[in-house]
C-alpha cells in the first residue's frame, strides 16, 4: 500500500489495522503521532501535564494530521484540537493498549468463557488512569468495524476498532464517555459493503423503542438486599419443595388508568404484594429480554443481555427481582436460545455473513415463526448463549430459566416436510449440536449458579429431559407436562354427561407421571389464539362452569408435579389474554370470580403446608390410587404421601366431575383415624353449593378398595375434596 493509499484508507475508515498507523509510533529514529480529526483546523500533542510535545500538520484534507513529537520514549499524551471555537483537549483512543487478554480470546474461541459478558460488549473502564468505555464485538468476517454514537457524530471513520485476527473480535477503548451513551456498531462486510448499523449482541441496556441502539450500562453496581433468599433458594427450588408459580406478562398484568405500562418500580410494589397475598412460591416472567415487536410477547428477543426498556432501567428490573426475593418469592424467567428475529439491527447477517445462524435455511430458518436458528455447532455461538444463561443467574439473581421451544431445538425436522431438512451425521433427525448445547448449558447452570434450576418446555416424548447428563439425559431440573395439560383440559371441556367416555384422559398422566420431574402448566399458550380462557372452556350454566373450574384447580394441585398458572386464571378471566391491555380486575367485584381467587389462595396455602402434596412428586411412593377406574360416576380418588417417616400424614383426594351429589360414597383408606376436610372446592365461600360432610369423618373398619378401613363420604357436585388426618 502506497502512502497515498494508506492515507485514503484511513480517512475512509477502510484501513485494516488503524492501530498500526494512528496514535504514537516509532519512525526513522523518532516518534510520530497521527490522528484523524475531521473538520479540525489544528491539532497539537501535549503531555498529561500540559507541556507541548509537537504540532501536527494536516496530511489529508479530510482531517488527518501527523507530525513528530519531542519525546524520546512512548509516554501518555493528549491531543489539543481546534475546530474554530477554541482548543479542546481530548484523549487519543489509539494510544491505549488492548483490553482483552490472549486468555480471554482463547477461551472464547474454545467456547468455554463462562464470564464472556465481562469482556465483550461495552464496559465503563478506567485504563491507564483515564475513564472511558471499552467496546468489544465478535465479527470475524467483517472488513471493518467501528463503534458509533453521539460522541463521534455517528461517524464510523472516527473509532475504527482493533481486530484480533485469530478469533475475529474487534475492540477499542473510547476515553471520555461513560454510562448512558447510546451506541451501535458500524460494520463493513467481507465485500466492503456497509451493513445496517447493529445493536450490541452483549448490550446490557437497550434504547427505549422505537430506538434500536444499545446503551452503555454498568451491570455490577446494584446493591442487592436479598442475601437471606439467595442462601436459602436451593431448598426453595428443590424437588421436594412446594413450587406454585404465577406466570406473568409484565406488560399486561395491570396497566395504568391511561393504558400505559406499569414501570418495574410500580410492579415491585403492586405485583409483589399481589403474588404474596395469593400465596405463590414463585413468579415466572415471559421473556424479559429486549425484543422489538410487542406481539411476540418477548419470544423473539434481540437483546439477550438487556431487560426490556419498556418498563424502566436494568437496575430497576433488579429492584423488582430483589423485592420478590425479600418477600420470599423466587423469580423464574423464560429464556429463548432457540431462535431470533431478522430485524436489521440484530444478529442476522451480523458481519455480512451467516455468523450466529446457519447459512442453509433448512437448518437456519424456522418455518413457523419466520425467525433464524442459532448455529449450535459453532463454539462462539454456544458460548454467547451459555454465558447469557449464567449472566441472568449471576448478575440478576434469577432463580430459574424456563427454556422455551426445546422441542424445536431437538429435532432437525421440527415443523418441516420431507426435503426441507438435513439429517445429522448419523442419518437421524436429532439435532446433535443442539442436544450437546442444552446438556452443557444445564451442567454449567447447576455448577456455577448454586440453587438455580432449569425448566424445559418440551412437548414431545423425548426421553430423560429432566435427568442428569451423566445418565444420558438433557440435564434439566424440571419439564413442563404438556400431555397432562392437553388431556385434562380436553376432559374438562366435555359435558359431564359424556365424561365417562373420556375417563382415561383424566388418569393417563399417572402412567408416566414419574418418568420426568414434571411441572403442571396452565400457561399463556392455553388462553390465546382462539383456544379460549380456562373458564371459557368449562361447560354448563354459569354455576357449573365455575364449579368445574374450581374442581379442576383442586385436582391440579393434588396431582403429582409442581404447579404453574398464567395470570388471569386465578380470577377466572372470561376473555382470552390480550397483551395490549391489563387483566379484567373488575371481575373481582363479582362473587364467582372472587371465589376462584380465594380458592387459588387457599390451595396455595394448603399446598405449602401439606408435605403430602409436594414432598414426593417424582417417585411412585408419593401417589397411590384408591379408585382410578370409576368412569361410570366420573370420580377419581387417590392418596398423596409425604416423605418416609411421616406415613400417617397422607392426604386423601376425591374428585367428582359430575353435577351430582353422591351420598355414602365409600373409599378405602390405609388405617383408622379421623379425617377433616382440609379443602372443599364446593365450599360456599368460593361460590359453591356448600355440600360437605358435616365435620370430621371417622374411618370405619369396613374393607374397601383392598384396604381394611374406609370412609363413607358425601361428595359435593363438580368438586374436589382434600382430606387430611386429624391431629
Amino acid at each position: 500500500m502506497t502512502n497515498e493509499e494508506m492515507l485514503q484508507a484511513l480517512v475512509a475508515g477502510d484501513h485494516g489495522d488503524p492501530f498500526a498507523v494512528l496514535g504514537m509510533h516509532e519512525e526513522a529514529g523518532g516518534l510520530v503521532v497521527r490522528t484523524f480529526q475531521p473538520g479540525a483546523r489544528s491539532v497539537t500533542v501535549v503531555s498529561t501535564t500540559g507541556d507541548l510535545l509537537g504540532e501536527l500538520e494536516p496530511v489529508h484534507p479530510e482531517g488527518l494530521f501527523a507530525g513528530p513529537v519531542s519525546t524520546k520514549k512512548r509516554v501518555p499524551y493528549r491531543l489539543r484540537a481546534d475546530w474554530g471555537e477554541g482548543a479542546v483537549e481530548l484523549e487519543d483512543p489509539y494510544r491505549f493498549p488492548p483490553v482483552l487478554s490472549e486468555q480471554d480470546l482463547y477461551l472464547f474461541g474454545e467456547g468455554n468463557h463462562h464470564h464472556l459478558y465481562e469482556k465483550l460488549g461495552a464496559h465503563p473502564t478506567t485504563l491507564e488512569g483515564v475513564e472511558g468505555v471499552s467496546f468489544a464485538v465478535w465479527a470475524p468476517n467483517a472488513r471493518r468495524v467501528s463503534v458509533v454514537g453521539g460522541f463521534n457524530f455517528w461517524d464510523g471513520r472516527r473509532h475504527v476498532m482493533r481486530k484480533h485476527p485469530g478469533i475475529g473480535v474487534w475492540e477499542i477503548f473510547v476515553p471520555g464517555i461513560g454510562e448512558g451513551e447510546v451506541y451501535k456498531y458500524e460494520i463493513k462486510g467481507p465485500d466492503g459493503a456497509l451493513l445496517p448499523q447493529k445493536a450490541d449482541p452483549f448490550g446490557f441496556r437497550a434504547e427505549r423503542l422505537p430506538g434500536t441502539g444499545s446503551v452503555v450500562h454498568n451491570p455490577h453496581r446494584y446493591e442487592w438486599q436479598d442475601s437471606e433468599w439467595m442462601e436459602s433458594r436451593e431448598a426453595k427450588n428443590a424437588l421436594d419443595a412446594p413450587m406454585s408459580t404465577y406466570e406473568v406478562h409484565l406488560g399486561s398484568w395491570r396497566r395504568r388508568e391511561d393504558g400505559t405500562y406499569l414501570s418495574y418500580e410500580e410492579l415491585a410494589e403492586q405485583l409483589v404484594a399481589y403474588v404474596s397475598e395469593i400465596g405463590y412460591t414463585h413468579v415466572e416472567f415471559l421473556p424479559p429480554t429486549e425484543y422489538p415487536f410487542d406481539g411476540s410477547w418477548g419470544y423473539q428477543p434481540l437483546g439477550l443481555y438487556a431487560p426490556t426498556s419498556r418498563f424502566g432501567s436494568p437496575d430497576e428490573f433488579k429492584g423488582l427481582v430483589d423485592a420478590f426475593h425479600r418477600a420470599g418469592i423466587g423469580v423464574i424467567i423464560d429464556w429463548v436460545p432457540a431462535h431470533f428475529p431478522e430485524d436489521a439491527h440484530g444478529l442476522g447477517l451480523f458481519d455480512g455473513t451467516h455468523l450466529y445462524e446457519h447459512a442453509d435455511p433448512r437448518q437456519g430458518r424456522h418455518p413457523d415463526w419466520g425467525t433464524l436458528i442459532f448455529n449450535y455447532g459453532r463454539n462462539e455461538v454456544r458460548n454467547y448463549l451459555t454465558a447469557n444463561a449464567l449472566f441472568w443467574l449471576r448478575e440478576y439473581h434469577i432463580d430459574g430459566l424456563r427454556v422455551d421451544a426445546v422441542a424445536s431445538m431437538l429435532y432437525l425436522d421440527y415443523s418441516r416436510e420431507e426435503g426441507e431438512w438435513l439429517p445429522n451425521e448419523r442419518g437421524g433427525n436429532e439435532n446433535l449440536e443442539a442436544i450437546a448445547f442444552l446438556q452443557k448449558t444445564n451442567e454449567l447452570v447447576y455448577e456455577h449458579a448454586p440453587g438455580a434450576v432449569t425448566i424445559a418446555e418440551e412437548s414431545t416424548a423425548w426421553p430423560m429431559v429432566s435427568r442428569p447428563v451423566y445418565m444420558g439425559g438433557l440435564g434439566f431440573g424440571y419439564k413442563w407436562n404438556m400431555g397432562w395439560m392437553h388431556d385434562s383440559l380436553e376432559y374438562m371441556q366435555e359435558d359431564p354427561i359424556n365424561r365417562s367416555y373420556h375417563h382415561d384422559k383424566l388418569t393417563f398422566s399417572l402412567v408416566y407421571a414419574f418418568n420426568e420431574n414434571f411441572v403442571l402448566p396452565l400457561s399463556h399458550d392455553e388462553v390465546v389464539h382462539g383456544k379460549r380462557s380456562v373458564i371459557g372452556r368449562m361447560p354448563g350454566d354459569e354455576w357449573q362452569r365455575f364449579a368445574n373450574l374450581r374442581a379442576y384447580y383442586g385436582f391440579m394441585y393434588a396431582h403429582p408435579g409442581k404447579q404453574l398458572l398464567f395470570m388471569g386464571g386465578e380470577i377466572a378471566q372470561e376473555r382470552e389474554w390480550n397483551h395490549d391491555v391489563g387483566l379484567d380486575w373488575h371481575l373481582l367485584d363479582e362473587p364467582p370470580h372472587a371465589g376462584v381467587r380465594d380458592l387459588v389462595r387457599d390451595l396455595n396455602a394448603l399446598y405449602k403446608e401439606t408435605p403430602a402434596l409436594h414432598e414426593v412428586d417424582y417417585e411412585p411412593e408419593g401417589f397411590e390410587w384408591i379408585e382410578g377406574g370409576d368412569r361410570q360416576n366420573s370420580v377419581v380418588s387417590f392418596l398423596r404421601r409425604p416423605a418416609r417417616g411421616r406415613d400417617e400424614d397422607y392426604a386423601v383426594v376425591v374428585c367428582n366431575f359430575t353435577p351430582v351429589v353422591r351420598e355414602d360414597y365409600r373409599i378405602g383408606v390405609p388405617g383408622e383415624g379421623v379425617f377433616i376436610e382440609a379443602l372443599n372446592t364446593d365450599d360456599g365461600v368460593y361460590g359453591g353449593s356448600g355440600v360437605n360432610n358435616g365435620g370430621p369423618v371417622e374411618a370405619e373398619e369396613v374393607p374397601a378398595h383392598g384396604r381394611p378401613y374406609s370412609l363413607s363420604l358425601r361428595l359435593p357436585p363438580l368438586a374436589t375434596l382434600i382430606l387430611t388426618p386429624s391431629r
